[in-house]
């Protein structure tokens, strides 16, 4: 991970040459700088959206060709059924389409720490959108199923066999490690990085083999989780916590919870 403390409120970088020229004017000029810099990352993602609705215009042109001579009823049903079909498409191309851009332009993240103005934090910007976009159009329809473990797998995600995902709310997909037979509940949300003093920090997560991530728990970059180990509802991994093997963790923030706990719990139930 970057050891350099470069005082994130500067206004100048520290860093030679076109790079600290780049993160200079970020700084000086951030509203101005951030548009110019997200403009071609709007632009790209509407390539890649138009490359994979092709297949989808594609299949509702020729429906609308084939039944021109149909009578209403029946061509009205055979457009409508194209719709569906053509957004199953757009989808299933994406699902290819967004992890073969991040592999060529090689947008895999690392261990980093450094200002949010800077030109390393353009490559975290670029490789969650592209996650983002297939996340908030689509990816839900296909959760959890072999498709969408193979999505987030050529995302840069190392997971193992067994692995049930039931939550979209991932962000740096090639930060995080599931072991075999790891279970994430529904809505869990699951992030390799963190903001702390004016710093961007990307921290990979791991999670070891049979753990359980329950419904709607956070867990945060820096985090490790032991094989086994059970992270309740609702719960709250802060950055850097390391779960040992086997322990229950629960609250906010997430601490280890006993037997005895859980039993408490019930009776008060």
């Amino acid at each position: 991970m970057d050891s350099k403390r470069e005082d994130p409120n500067s206004l100048s970088s520290s860093k030679p040459g076109l790079e600290g020229f780049f993160e200079t004017m970020l700084r000086r000029y951030k509203v101005a700088m951030h548009i110019f810099t997200v403009m071609p990352l709007y632009g790209l993602c509407s390539v890649l959206l138009a490359f994979g609705l092709f297949p989808s215009v594609a299949l509702v042109q020729a429906t609308l060709e084939l039944t021109a001579a149909w009578p209403g009823a029946f061509r009205t049903f055979a457009i409508a059924l194209s719709l569906p079909l053509a957004y199953l498409a757009y989808g299933m191309s994406m699902v290819f389409i967004l992890p073969f851009v991040n592999k060529v332009g090689r947008f895999n993240l690392t261990a980093w720490r450094g200002t949010y103005y800077s030109a390393p934090a353009v490559k975290w910007y670029i490789h969650n959108a592209l996650t983002y976009v297939l996340r908030f159009t689509f990816l839900e329809f296909i959760t959890p199923t072999p498709i969408f473990n193979l999505f987030y797998s050529m995302m840069g995600m190392k997971i193992g066999d067994g692995v049930v995902i039931n939550s979209t709310y991932f962000s740096d997909p090639s930060l995080i490690t599931l072991g075999e037979k790891v279970t994430i509940g529904g809505s869990a949300t699951i992030v390799g990085h963190y903001g702390q003093g004016g710093y961007l920090v990307l921290a990979p997560v791991v999670i070891g083999a049979r753990a359980t991530i329950g419904l709607k728990a956070s867990v945060m970059g820096g985090v490790t989780i032991g094989e086994d180990a059970k992270i309740l509802p609702h719960s709250v991994v802060l950055p850097k916590t390391e779960i040992p093997a086997g322990e229950t963790w629960g609250g906010v923030p997430a601490r280890k919870i006993s037997l005895d706990d859980l039993k408490i719990g019930k009776k008060a139930s």
